[in-house]
């Protein structure tokens, strides 16, 4: 049986005016989250969602490097797109429809000469391990991954 090591992680969160709301995280510079004019924000930095997305990819980034390394698997490059729905009646309120994402669009494009074989063993165990995709996938949220090879 193995003894749990725990990672506790903060942010704090100072509301601004509006949709605005500045966070700041250790010691970075504090960003701005807002939501895009068509939704009533004034656009002056990313919505959660997009912040979302963006964290998918960077822990899919983190566990790439370290499960290749594990793996001995070598890469020159990865690129990401990610595309998520939302049904906005969910954030509005109307009952059986969830706030969160429907559907969330997911590519991993990896330049690696390594094979399809040993491609498929390093995707299989990333998104086993990334929090951010297993927390989506927890919410009940389909997401649909693709990893290209070049």
């Amino acid at each position: 049986m193995s003894t749990k090591q725990l990672l506790k992680v903060e942010t704090n969160g100072k509301w601004e005016q509006g949709l605005k709301t500045s966070i700041s995280i250790r010691d970075f510079q504090p960003f701005i989250v807002d939501e895009p004019e068509n939704l009533g924000g004034t656009d002056e930095g990313p919505n959660p969602v997009e912040l979302v997305l963006g964290a998918l990819s960077s822990c899919t980034s983190v566990m790439i490097a370290f499960i290749a390394k594990e793996q001995k698997f070598s890469y020159r490059q990865v690129e990401f797109k990610n595309t998520g729905t939302l049904d906005l009646q969910g954030l509005m309120g109307v009952e059986g429809v969830s706030p969160h994402f429907q559907t969330v669009s997911f590519e991993v494009i990896i330049k690696t000469d390594e094979t399809d074989e040993r491609t498929a063993k390093l995707k299989e165990a990333v998104e086993k391990r990334c929090p951010v995709m297993n927390l989506l996938l927890d919410a009940g949220v389909k997401v649909e991954s693709n990893w290209i090879k070049r």
